[in-house]
């Protein structure tokens, strides 16, 4: 059995550390979304494939124009239904933005077309080659490097689970250190631990979970 060190020296099983994070993973990634600025007016949305056990899916991602994952989400389809079914999830926990920059998938601009929120909204669309969307490529990055070291995602549910978590705990932790001096460095990571330390300290007892 694969066994891992936690930050406290403890030695758990890898199969423990999957069920903390299904236990503990999407309340902790609200926390993290809950503390972090106020997210910008711009939407960046991508797209790309992923195969769970071998199955393509395609795994749906919304930026702003900061870098901040607004929401991500797995469909088997890339038509204007899924679309519009994105569209309709990032609304739910979003105010309606100024702007939509997408590529020239020919689904967005259908499904934006049925929602009437989206109406007046700007919609920018690019050229993937020219790389002026690179906000929401970017972003699946950190996607791509998670599939190459689990050799490949399993579960499409599992999947939506630890990816609609990892995103906001990461982007949590992950500054931009090339944008910052050492010294705001350190200062704005060492907040951030503490403000870690505080929305999870509810775990600390675990007969009161």
């Amino acid at each position: 059995m694969k066994t891992c060190s936690s930050q406290r020296g403890v030695v758990v099983s890898c199969e423990t550390v999957r069920r903390w994070c299904d236990k503990f993973g999407a309340r902790f990634a609200y926390r993290a979304k809950a503390v972090r600025r106020k997210p910008g007016s711009t939407w960046h949305l991508d797209e790309l494939f992923v195969r769970p056990r071998g199955e393509p899916y395609v795994l749906w991602r919304a930026v702003d124009e900061h870098g901040a994952e607004l929401d991500i989400l797995l469909q088997r389809r890339s038509n204007t239904a899924a679309a519009e079914r994105f569209f309709r999830r990032v609304l739910r926990s979003y105010p309606v933005p100024r702007r939509i920059v997408t590529d020239q998938l020919r689904s967005y601009p259908a499904a934006k077309s049925r929602i009437p929120e989206l109406a007046n909204v700007k919609h920018v669309f690019v050229k993937a080659a020219a790389r002026v969307n690179n906000r929401a490529e970017n972003s699946h990055q950190p996607t791509r490097e998670h599939e190459r070291r689990l050799r490949g995602f399993r579960d499409p549910k599992r999947t939506q689970a630890f990816l609609s978590s990892f995103g906001p705990i990461r982007q949590h932790i992950a500054l931009k250190r090339h944008l910052l001096r050492a010294s705001l460095y350190r200062k704005q990571l060492a907040e951030r631990f503490d403000a870690w330390q505080c929305f999870t300290e509810y775990t600390q007892n675990p007969s009161a979970v």
